[in-house]
């Protein structure tokens, strides 16, 4: 089935002789696309797709929040009420999509001995195989499997090596949807460094460089890769209709550039201080744990299967492009 090839394009879809959906009523003909986790990222996705009444794609979210039905409803998305912490909330689900966009983050805790098991990905993906199963599943994971690698380059095939609580459970999550992809499912993963964006909250380090935050200095600073928040979206979108089975894709852009150089990056864009550096040292003494924990990690991701499969051109190719917005 094609998809868009260029951020202006529209995802078209093909006539019913040539649709596998072809031969249902005409209110299932549609493409329904189902956002699971419909932040930021989501509802940038779900503004990708095209969403007219006669041919384009029916988009669903998953909120547990009903307050935020309204809000939803006004950029063309359906509020589906369900909360993957609740199991018994999300049969609704089951048949309901012919392709799922999974975004939601594990849970920070697990109440359970395993904490390293994502409990939401497992509830999703067993109401998923209830009835018939959709035809494409993307995971947006993290970088973060990958754990610290000295800063070299990293290409899809490297094995995983997660560090913290929270990447484990994403491995975990990996695992269990390419368990799904085997079982029929069209899974495919997008492994997800730092998303940025001037229009994000939080998008930029703006506030961090008012704060005056310090940096690594340059001997013991770390790689780290990012992604514009608009040519993830995309990424997601492609990814649903052009992943391969099973396959991993690096949603990355081309910038390679060590984190306090990111900052002085961002710090001349607007014209603000230029954060101090300091040692690795000092950073343990004067940082909180959240922050070393980014620091702790270097690698460059590449990202030649997001430009050759799906085929994504990207729109902010480098940070200094995207954060002038």
């Amino acid at each position: 089935m094609g998809t868009m090839v260029s951020s202006t394009q529209q995802v078209p879809i093909l006539p019913s002789n040539q649709n596998p959906l072809g031969a249902l009523p005409a209110r299932f003909r549609r493409e329904r696309v189902l956002i699971v986790g419909c932040g930021d990222v989501g509802q940038r996705a779900a503004r990708v797709l095209p969403g007219n009444a006669v041919h384009g794609v029916r988009v669903l979210a998953l909120t547990r929040d009903a307050e935020r039905a309204p809000q939803l409803r006004s950029q063309g998305i359906e509020p589906l009420l369900g909360d993957l912490d609740r199991v018994a909330t999300l049969r609704r689900l089951a048949g309901i999509a012919t392709r799922v966009l999974h975004l939601a983050p594990p849970a920070s805790t697990n109440a359970k001995e395993e904490g390293w098991l994502d409990q939401r990905t497992m509830a999703l993906l067993r109401v998923l195989r209830l009835r018939s199963r959709p035809l494409s599943l993307v995971y947006g994971s993290t970088s973060g499997v990958y754990g610290d690698c000295q800063g070299a380059w990293v290409p899809e095939s490297r094995p995983v090596a997660p560090a913290t609580a929270r990447s484990r459970r994403r491995a975990n999550a990996e695992r269990a949807v390419r368990c799904a992809g085997r079982a029929g499912i069209r899974a495919s993963l997008l492994r997800i460094p730092g998303i940025y964006a001037p229009d994000r909250e939080g998008g930029t380090p703006r506030a961090r460089l008012l704060r005056g935050t310090p940096a690594l200095r340059a001997e013991d600073d770390v790689f780290t890769s990012h992604i514009h928040a608009d040519d993830l979206a995309r990424a997601c979108v492609l990814a649903l209709w052009r992943g391969k089975s099973q396959r991993i894709y690096h949603a990355s852009d081309d910038t390679e550039l060590r984190m306090g150089d990111y900052f002085d990056l961002a710090a001349d864009l607007y014209g603000l201080p230029r954060p101090p550096r300091i040692s690795r040292e000092q950073a343990v003494q004067q940082l909180p744990a959240s922050l070393l924990s980014f620091m702790g990690e270097s690698r460059r991701l590449l990202n030649h299967r997001l430009k050759r499969e799906l085929r994504l051109v990207l729109r902010y190719p480098t940070v200094a492009q995207g954060l002038r917005g």
